[in-house]
């Protein structure tokens, strides 16, 4: 991924929106071509290690790709927002901001032990603060079993992250603060979390 020097950002805070946008785009390639998932994962850190795990339908031709891979791409959109030039003091072009993560890693799929364990993981993180949440243990043994056989699990140990956030750092204070004061306005969930995003940078911009 091309990244300007400015929008560049550390792993520590990669890491923070991967698990925060855990619904990502799983890419391998199989003779030549991409192949590409949409599917949710869970983050975790493990002695200076990140990991993703996840599952994907046993239909899935994906799933062969899987197994000893150490080429995997997994894409994580964050926030974004369409900017108009309009709110700059100069005549500008428009642009359009955003917070992306490309983390690539090796892959390996997982026995049946640990699938529950990721199943159980999954739905504690999802399920564990509803009422009546549907957890794991909630379940008929016998319908977790037959579901499991449509499934296969993977995961992949996070060797690389390319990470972006594009989030007018280049406008001068006016200029920001006019996108924040704009983005506020909408009601656009995307967008007024764009503008939180850019209050965080630079705290006090705005009161």
């Amino acid at each position: 991924m091309y990244i300007p020097k400015q929008y560049r950002i550390k792993n520590e805070e990669a890491v923070q929106i991967m698990k925060s946008n855990p619904f990502a785009l799983l890419i391998t390639v199989n003779e030549h071509r991409p192949l590409a998932t949409h599917i949710p994962l869970e983050i975790r850190e493990d002695e200076g290690k990140i990991y993703a795990t996840g599952h994907i339908a046993y239909g899935n031709m994906q799933k062969k790709t899987l197994d000893n891979n150490s080429d995997v791409l997994l894409i994580f959109q964050g926030q974004h927002a369409y900017i108009s030039s309009s709110w700059y003091q100069c005549e500008e072009v428009p642009t359009w901001d955003y917070l992306a993560v490309h983390a690539y890693g090796s892959a390996r799929l997982i026995n049946e032990d640990e699938l529950i364990s990721s199943l159980d993981t999954m739905l504690n993180h999802y399920e564990g603060h509803r009422e009546n949440g549907r957890t794991w243990e909630t379940f008929d043994p016998e319908l977790l079993k037959s579901e499991m056989k449509g499934i296969v699990g993977f995961e992949i140990e996070i060797t690389s992250i390319q990470a972006a956030a594009k989030m007018s750092q280049n406008r001068n204070d006016t200029d920001y603060k006019a996108i924040i004061t704009e983005l506020e306005k909408s009601n656009e969930q995307g967008e007024i979390q764009v503008a939180q995003w850019m209050r965080e940078q630079r705290k006090g911009l705005i009161e």
